[in-house]
């Protein structure tokens, strides 16, 4: 809320199953201004679905897979788990629409959406909740990289397969009327999107629509250390909110839009 009051920030995304969704739906209510999509989850986090135990898409403890990379190569492997993520996935979309919120767009934890089952899943559910618009995790690399040289060959390796996989998504999506940004920022710096990066993010910025994801907050909890180490939610939160970067956006004439302005 402080980054959207205070800051540049315009949008957000929901966890439907994360403890504290019904709070954080209070909050969207009582902001009408805030964009709000749905954050897909079917790693890290809890099912929406009531049968995600038996089905073996979540484990005896409740909860899905913790790590992203099993997990993804156990929806494309398993065809027994397609008709599980289907239900998954429409369990969460029915839920973000009991809210009562707009809807949007969609992303996904881990940039999971992404997953060839998940887009076929999204394609298939398109038509029926409406789904306005999709992140495609596309960013290029070299920008980045002029930043922070460092992890080079992790990066490029993140970039190009997901930029692969954005590219299919699109191919099923922008047919049913779905709509995407031109790219995405944020990805090679995840946790990291202090006021530094976000000064040499926006002075490069190029024309068209694009899209900065980061992970600002107040503090972290334990949990929030555990499955995102090294990340400063923190200073994120600081560099939304800073004056520079509010001037840096005002000087370069960057239109501040959620994601309902590029869908209507």
């Amino acid at each position: 809320m402080r980054a959207h009051r205070d800051g540049i920030l315009t949008s957000t995304s929901l966890m439907v199953a994360a403890p504290f969704a019904a709070a954080a739906v209070e909050i969207a209510r009582a902001t009408p201004t805030l964009g709000v999509g749905l954050h897909l989850v079917l790693v890290q986090g809890t099912p929406a679905s009531a049968d995600a135990r038996a089905t073996g898409l979540a484990t005896a403890r409740g909860g899905f897979r913790e790590s992203a990379i099993p997990a993804a190569l156990r929806y494309f492997f398993d065809p027994t788990l397609r008709r599980a993520v289907l239900r998954e996935v429409r369990a969460q979309l029915e839920a973000y629409r009991a809210t009562g919120l707009a809807l949007g767009h969609v992303d996904g934890h881990l940039n999971v959406h992404l997953h060839p089952m998940l887009q076929a899943t999204l394609a298939a559910l398109a038509p029926e909740f409406g789904i306005p618009a999709v992140r495609l995790t596309r960013e290029p690399v070299a920008p980045n990289l002029r930043y922070d040289p460092r992890h080079r060959l992790r990066k490029a390796f993140e970039g190009v397969v997901l930029r692969f996989l954005s590219g299919i998504t699109e191919r099923r999506l922008a047919p049913l009327g779905v709509v995407f940004a031109d790219r995405t920022l944020g990805l090679h710096q995840s946790g990291g999107c202090d006021e530094p990066y976000l000064a040499h993010a926006l002075a490069e910025l190029p024309e068209g629509v694009s899209e900065l994801y980061c992970h600002p907050a107040e503090a972290q909890t334990a949990e929030m250390r555990r499955l995102m180490p090294g990340y400063r939610p923190a200073d994120e939160l600081a560099a939304l909110t800073s004056p520079r970067i509010r001037a840096l956006v005002e000087q370069r004439a960057i239109e501040l839009v959620r994601w309902t302005d590029l869908h209507g």
